[in-house]
């Protein structure tokens, strides 16, 4: 049957009689397999928690991505509506719907306190022709231009003032309000 174990030699012998064989153990494993089982369940479940996280922060890194998407197509299209206004033309049409006109010829100081041009005032463009107004016209629409030429004014026959520079104080064009006030403060395009 089974050979009777032959006897150890040397090193083998030695380790031999620092291990006493009693035996095998059953309860010098339990705690072992338990500890590898709750190391091995904990790393589980720290896997498990981590993995969540990680997928949480995914979703708002992609909500925060399209987010970001939104707002710049927002920066962009106000960008190019400031470009737009910005534009010599546009500011030139927005100038003269407020009244402004251009500017006549500048002076200039030199450094020593001379003066340098001779200025001269700045004159509005003659009125284009605009259509009488009927006799059947309200009085209402009249009372506005007795007012300035009342003061001393001269009105030309569009309502706008005569080149003398004077600005007549009217009520404001109900049509010309909206773009007013819809429109934005001029900016400069260095901004």
């Amino acid at each position: 049957m089974s050979k009777p174990a032959a006897p150890l030699k040397g090193r083998a012998a030695r380790l031999a009689r620092l291990m006493p064989s009693t035996g095998p153990s059953s309860a010098a494993r339990t705690p072992f397999v338990l500890l590898v089982v709750l190391l091995l369940g904990g790393g589980l479940i720290t896997l498990l928690l981590l993995n969540s996280a990680l997928n949480e922060g995914s979703f708002r890194l992609s909500e925060l991505k399209r987010d970001t998407t939104e707002l710049t197509d927002e920066q962009q299209a106000l960008q190019r509506d400031v470009d737009s206004r910005s534009q010599p033309d546009a500011l030139e049409k927005r100038a003269r719907e407020l009244g402004m006109v251009p500017g006549g010829n500048p002076a200039f100081l030199n450094p020593d306190g001379t003066v340098r041009g001779k200025p001269t005032e700045a004159t509005a463009p003659p009125p284009s022709p605009s259509p009488t107004p009927s006799p059947s016209a309200s009085p209402e629409a009249d009372a506005p231009a007795a007012g300035p030429s009342a003061s001393g004014a001269s009105v030309g026959p569009s309502g706008s003032p005569s080149p003398s520079g004077s600005v007549p104080a009217t009520e404001p064009d109900p049509a010309a309000a909206p773009s007013a006030e819809n429109s934005p403060p001029p900016t400069s395009p260095g901004r």
